[in-house]
């Protein structure tokens, strides 16, 4: 059967260059290292709410996305009070069964 106006997977994998934060629903549970594949448990990003992607162009300014962050964009997180922003989310993936299973939470 096909959803073709809503997703309902919860969790998704948002690659950038150095980093892969892991997402369930807005929240985020993981944040990975490409080079040494480890988790990176003091991440400021942990327990953050993803508010939106930011798309930088090339004369400095910036297009806001309130909604799921696209490639191209980077990841806007509210994180405990403060804000963070990612590198250029390059690819947007499904975790596997095994990898949500070691999530917190």
């Amino acid at each position: 059967m096909s959803y073709p106006d809503h997703d309902r997977r919860i969790h998704k994998v948002f690659v950038t260059r150095n980093t892969e934060y892991h997402v369930r629903r807005r929240t985020c549970v993981g944040v990975r290292d490409l080079r040494s594949g480890r988790w990176l448990a003091g991440h400021l990003a942990l327990a953050s709410d993803m508010s939106g992607g930011l798309r930088f162009n090339r004369e400095g300014g910036i297009s806001p996305n309130e909604g799921v962050p696209a490639v191209g964009e980077s990841i806007f997180f509210l994180a405990s009070g403060r804000d963070l922003v990612t590198s250029p989310v390059v690819r947007v993936e499904r975790p596997g069964r095994d990898i949500v299973q070691t999530y917190a939470g």
